[in-house]
């Protein structure tokens, strides 16, 4: 009898040391490498792109060699009352690479090939990073952001030609512009493309807009979209969307003497007509895999 308890007693020890040697290891993982995670926006329209910034800090005092599957990165999507968001697949993470100590690593991933953000409501996102040769993963405080639901201004359907049917008739494909009203006090447009069945191939934002503009639309002879809208007291954006929903050209105009307006000549082109264009364009995100 004493035998049986004191095996059950040196048993209950063990496991209590192995689990206390775990959380050690854990937490000095986490105060020798940190995981945060940020995004440049808060809040997105359903299908629009969700991009955010795993950041990556060494102070280990060694080098960490990450990235050569793709588990070494992972994502935990869950809103705020608890619901987790379905996963179609793991984003690609894969690009191996070494972080010295005192190094900061930052990796861009997009949340909405990967998860089904069709839901409005407040959400939140983890990151963990599992470092392979520690066999120890550490994971970044949630960071929050919204899915909002936008109002349809305008809408197009439009045919593109199939390259590689001859003779076939032209997918049909829809634009859609929608305004939003971003961080609550701040209406944004939205460029919407979708296809016959009314399913999202892309969704992004525009740019800021006024609540009392209408924006101009028109679409091209090569099936581009051409947008004019006012964002400011004089000031307006000329957009160009192409049928797969990249913006193409981007330029600001000013309203002096004359207001911009979209025109077409005899051939179908499109131009602005009327007010001063600025020098200066907005930038178009190019996204970036992997920074340090």
């Amino acid at each position: 009898m004493f035998y049986a308890s004191s095996l059950r007693m040196f048993e209950l020890m063990k496991a209590l040391f192995l689990l206390l040697s775990l959380v050690l290891a854990t937490f000095c993982a986490s105060a020798q490498i940190n995981v945060s995670v940020t995004m440049k926006q808060e809040e997105f329209l359903p299908g629009e792109s969700v991009p955010v910034y795993v950041h990556v800090t060494n102070r280990s005092g060694q080098n960490l060699h990450l990235g050569d599957d793709n588990s070494w990165l992972t994502f935990l999507v869950e809103s705020d009352d608890g619901f987790i968001v379905i996963k179609k697949s793991d984003p690609p993470v894969i690009g191996a690479f070494d972080l010295g100590s005192q190094e900061v690593a930052t990796k861009r991933v997009d949340l909405a090939p990967n998860f089904i953000l069709t839901r409005n409501g407040r959400y939140k996102v983890t990151a963990t990073l599992h470092i392979k040769a520690w066999s120890t993963d550490v994971s970044s405080p949630p960071t929050k952001f919204d899915v909002i639901q936008g109002a349809e201004i305008w809408s197009q359907v439009f045919g593109v030609p199939d390259p590689a049917a001859t003779n076939a008739p032209p997918r049909v494909r829809k634009y859609t512009l929608v305004q939003a009203n971003y961080l609550s006090d701040q209406l944004r447009l939205y460029i919407q493309v979708s296809d016959a069945g009314g399913g999202g191939l892309k969704v992004r934002a525009i740019g800021p807009m006024i609540s009392f503009g209408q924006p101009e639309a028109q679409v091209d002879p090569i099936s581009n979209l051409h947008i004019l809208y006012q964002d400011g007291a004089s000031a307006f954006t000329y957009a160009v969307v192409n049928p797969d929903g990249d913006i193409i050209q981007q330029e600001v105009y000013d309203y002096v003497s004359t207001r911009p307006r979209l025109t077409q000549d005899s051939n179908g082109n499109i131009s602005v007509y009327g007010g001063v264009r600025r020098v200066e364009t907005p930038d178009v995100e190019t996204p970036a895999a992997l920074s340090r």
